[in-house]
């Protein structure tokens, strides 16, 4: 998924007009703390000061620029919000006469074993920044159709990379892609050591856009509905495979990939469909963007629900220890899925 990110960065550079990329260690010679903007011909460092990162991201794009700047892990985007708040009001209360195109990456959520201050989840706090489009990729190709939709949106647009995924391979390669994994390594991967004379040989990738707005059902079945997006996606696509083995039942899994906006028809005709549903992610219990699916598929869809709908998050805890155990019981897991899968199929009706 880091590649993809890159070449979807080089893309936008070469084709879309990013003019800035940037961010604390963003640019060489360590070209990102995950690797995702090594090689950037428009690539650079920056003080270790995220509001200013922002504020100067809106300025680049107040001043027609297209920037993509980064935040090294959302747990530090939260000294950003009123910044983040102002990015996401100005088009409108321009009434549209001021485009504001630019991208907000960061890594969030858990799985690297990063502890208290790197382990955060942010989908549901930027759910709630009115102006602002969020998108959450679950697998490679998705992360580079995301980004380039990102770039070439005029409106501020954040991109939230599941940290536990960035090193995921994937089973569909990127227009342009080589097929050989060496061979791009090799292409685009900086050495370790001294890299002062490095430069990237970068494949001829093409334009793969993917909706902002639209999601992908990966699974499809009658049985129940998961909804899901970024880490916890690929555990319910094993979990609903684990389970078809063992019962024979099929599922809709549904990866929502935007948080905002979100692919409300996709979701809302899959519980028509299945009259079971479960919604799965890593953040928080407390005010979950889950939670808000769950009031609208209540609101919408009360008399074709066959059971009580469902949502499965992380605990509301202040952060997420280094103990493995303790990030382990923190957030879904595997097995906390299939058992909430499990426990969806076996109420009555």
């Amino acid at each position: 998924m880091v590649q993809a990110v890159r070449l979807a960065l080089h893309y936008g550079e070469e084709n879309l007009g990013v003019t800035d990329v940037f961010g604390e260690d963003v640019g060489p010679p360590l070209g990102g703390v995950f690797t995702a903007t090594q090689g950037l011909k428009t690539a650079w460092n920056t003080p270790l000061d995220e509001r200013g990162i922002v504020g100067t991201a809106m300025g680049i794009a107040y001043a027609g620029g297209r920037p993509v700047c980064e935040i090294q892990f959302c747990d530090y985007g939260f000294n950003t919000i009123d910044l983040l708040k102002v990015a996401g009001n100005q088009r409108w209360a321009g009434g549209g006469g001021w485009e504001l195109p630019l991208v907000l990456m960061t890594p969030s959520g858990s799985g690297i074993r990063g502890s208290l201050y790197h382990s955060h989840s942010f989908e549901s706090w930027a759910s709630r920044l009115a102006g602002w489009k969020i998108v959450m990729p679950s697998n490679p190709l998705d992360a580079y159709g995301l980004m380039l939709s990102a770039i070439a949106d005029p409106n501020p647009v954040m991109v939230l990379l599941p940290k536990a995924l960035l090193r995921l391979k994937g089973d569909k390669l990127i227009p342009g892609e080589p097929a050989d994994p060496d061979k791009l390594k090799s292409m685009i991967d900086a050495p370790v050591g001294d890299r002062s004379r490095w430069k990237p040989n970068w494949p001829d990738v093409k334009e793969f856009f993917i909706p902002i707005g639209t999601a992908s059902v990966v699974r499809e079945g009658d049985s129940a509905t998961v909804v899901s997006y970024g880490r916890t996606l690929p555990l319910c696509v094993q979990a609903a495979d684990s389970i078809r083995k063992q019962s024979g039942a099929t599922f809709d899994v549904i990866d929502l990939r935007s948080i905002f906006p979100y692919d409300w028809k996709a979701v809302s005709a899959s519980v028509e469909k299945t009259g079971r549903i479960l919604i799965v992610n890593e953040d928080t219990e407390v005010t979950n963007f889950g939670e808000h699916l769950l009031r609208r598929v209540i609101d919408e869809h009360f008399y074709d629900l066959v059971v009580r709908p469902r949502v499965l998050f992380g605990r509301h805890l202040p952060g997420i220890g280094l103990n493995p155990v303790y990030e382990q019981n923190s957030v879904p897991q595997l097995a906390s899925i299939t058992t909430a899968l499990a426990d969806l199929m076996s109420e009555e009706a």
